[in-house]
């Protein structure tokens, strides 16, 4: 329960700093926040094995790195550094997240749209598995 309430404080608190002009203060709260809340969700033995695969060490390098540049004070460029390792690291979920948040009544019938359709097969359909 403490590593989803940090996960979620740090989401939120990312999410409000990139609102409010990538503020600095915030993304780095937010980033340390997320971290560790990972680390309490999951543990940190399997935190440290998921992050120092050997076949997600770039996508590592950029998240991780994105966090220190967030930190040393170069928010946007952080930003988008994290977003892409972000990604990278998690690409295996998305297949299942589509999967569940199609069964969900009012945003399985946004994502059916046709034009948004095509794009969320795209994404579901990777066959990457974490």
């Amino acid at each position: 329960e403490i590593g989803m309430g940090l996960t979620g404080f740090g989401v939120f608190f990312l999410f409000f700093g990139m609102i409010l002009f990538f503020d600095k203060a915030l993304l780095a709260i937010g980033n340390v926040l997320f971290v560790a809340g990972l680390s309490f969700v999951i543990g940190l033995e399997r935190t440290f094995r998921f992050f120092f695969q050997k076949h997600k060490m770039k996508a590592t390098g950029f998240f991780l790195g994105g966090v220190l540049i967030v930190l040393i004070g170069w928010p946007l460029v952080g930003m988008i550094l994290e977003i892409y390792g972000f990604f990278l690291l998690f690409r295996g979920f998305f297949p299942v997240v589509v999967g569940f948040i199609r069964r969900v009544p009012v945003l399985g019938y946004l994502l059916n749209l046709p034009g948004i359709s095509s794009l969320v097969d795209k994404v579901g359909e990777s066959n990457n598995m974490v």
